[in-house]
Order: C-alpha cells, then sequence, then structure tokens
C-alpha cells in the first residue's frame, strides 16, 4: 500500500495530465473548451482513479462529455502512464463533480433567506415596542418605586 503523500502526487498529476490532453491532445467536439477537470482521486493502491469534472453547458452537453470522455479513457490513460512511469498505470473513471449543482441550490436558499429577511425588515419598520423602550432596571429606580408604593400604602 502506497503512502497518502505518494497517492496525493499521482492525483494531481493524473490531474494535470488528463486536463492538458483535454485541452492540446484530443480532437472530439464533444470534449471543447467548455470541459473542467475539478478534482482526482487516486485509491490507497493506486489501481484506481476517478476523475471528477464539470461541464458548462445544458444536460445534453453533459452527455456528450460524458460520452467523449468514455471513448478518450484509453487515450488518457496512456498518456497518464507515460507521465506517471509507474508499475501499473491506474484505470481511470470519469464523475460528474456535483460541486456547482450544491452551490447553485445553496445560493437559492440564501436568496430566498435575504427576501424572508427583507420581508421582515419591512414589516418592522414602523413596529414599536410592547413594552417602554427601555425594558432594564437601574438600581436606584427600584428603591425610589418600591419607597413611593410603601407610603402610599400606609
Amino acid at each position: 500500500m502506497a503512502d497518502n503523500a505518494r497517492a496525493k502526487r499521482l492525483a494531481d498529476l493524473i490531474r494535470e495530465v488528463v486536463a492538458q490532453k483535454l485541452q492540446r491532445g484530443i480532437k472530439d467536439p464533444r470534449l471543447g473548451s467548455h470541459v473542467t477537470i475539478t478534482d482526482t482521486r487516486v485509491t490507497g493502491d493506486l489501481r484506481e482513479a476517478t476523475v471528477f469534472y464539470t461541464v458548462y453547458g445544458d444536460d445534453e452537453e453533459r452527455k456528450a462529455a460524458a460520452a467523449g470522455l468514455e471513448s478518450a479513457k484509453g487515450i488518457l490513460r496512456s498518456e497518464v502512464g507515460k507521465a506517471a512511469g509507474v508499475k501499473f498505470t491506474p484505470t481511470l473513471t470519469f464523475v460528474m463533480d456535483a460541486l456547482p449543482d450544491t452551490a447553485r441550490t445553496i445560493e437559492d436558499l440564501l436568496d430566498k433567506a435575504r427576501q424572508s429577511d427583507e420581508k421582515v425588515r419591512e414589516a418592522s419598520a414602523g413596529a414599536t415596542y410592547a413594552g417602554e423602550a427601555d425594558p432594564y432596571r437601574r438600581p436606584g429606580e427600584d428603591e425610589t418605586e418600591a419607597d413611593e408604593t410603601d407610603d402610599t400604602a400606609k
């Protein structure tokens, strides 16, 4: 089993090689400039690598990019093998990165929260306090009020 530092270095190398090959070496129109390699993870035994990617575009472009990556998997693996110089070149698995969708969902939720806060701010703009403006008692005020009520009770 390899150490984590070696797996991390190999993952970084795979990410760089795959990104460069997609940008310059593969002539597949499905893999245009709208495919971005976001992350790469390698198993501890250095046998399998998972490459995460995003696609700028609609669902059709995402499906086309996934098919293009599957068809280019052999070429990309051989390029990784040449660059890495390891005994066994890891198998590549391409996975669509869910980070942009998650970020979009979080942004939508934050927008809803901002709108809700704005509605509460507008509703409370002309509101007044239910009690006094200063609800805190001062030490000297409590005693004088208590003395006045005791004098009137006698």
